[in-house]
């Protein structure tokens, strides 16, 4: 993906700033926050839609296998364990609940937009309770990409709404869904027990 920036900045020099701070947004806060700048900036489906899968489809492909790897303890990673042993936690508070409805149960858990729900979490949930490898891919996958097509629906109204309003709405709206973000981060910070190895 650097090396994909790399070349637009070469090929799409004007365009490629916004790519790089959706993808940011992305991983930093998640899809609401990037695609809700990316259709702020101007861009439609066809450029929202793809990078945000791209973007999500490489945090499971990549925090996948290191989080199977390191709970097999075939690999030791130091400076990712405290964000493995979070990912953990959230996963195994979530997965009774998944576990009793199966695959449609995680089905649900990573399309619906809550905090510490999504693909990441959502393939370590199936890794724990059990599912192949292709399947809990298979599942995890579908579900993020239906979740990001019901995603660029609602913002891209709610963009282009907020446009005829003021041409600088639609980053109050960005500006909105960040807060929300961030309120809602501090709220499950201070939620969570003192002794939780997840404060790591």
């Amino acid at each position: 993906m650097l090396l994909a920036f790399g070349i637009g900045a070469q090929m799409f020099p004007d365009s490629v700033l916004t790519y790089a701070a959706m993808t940011g947004l992305n991983l930093v806060i998640g899809r609401a926050a990037g695609m809700s700048f990316g259709y702020a900036s101007g861009f439609g489906h066809a450029q929202v839609v793809p990078i945000n899968m791209l973007v999500e489809t490489i945090q499971v492909l990549v925090v996948y296998p290191l989080f199977a790897l390191s709970w097999r303890q075939l690999i030791r990673l130091p400076q990712l364990e405290a964000s493995l042993a979070r990912l953990r936690h959230a996963a195994e508070l979530r997965g009774d609940t998944v576990r009793r409805f199966g695959i449609a149960g995680l089905f649900v858990f990573v399309f619906l937009p809550f905090w510490m729900t999504g693909p990441v979490v959502g393939a370590i949930i199936g890794f724990l309770i059990g599912l192949r490898p292709w399947v809990n891919m298979g599942v995890v996958l579908v579900a993020t990409y239906v979740a990001i097509g019901v995603w660029a629906l609602l913002l891209n109204e709610l963009s282009a709404w907020a446009a005829t309003v003021n041409r600088f709405a639609p980053y109050a709206l960005f500006v909105a869904i960040v807060l929300i973000a961030g309120v809602m981060y501090l709220l499950h910070r201070r939620d969570r027990p003192a002794g939780d190895a997840s404060n790591a």
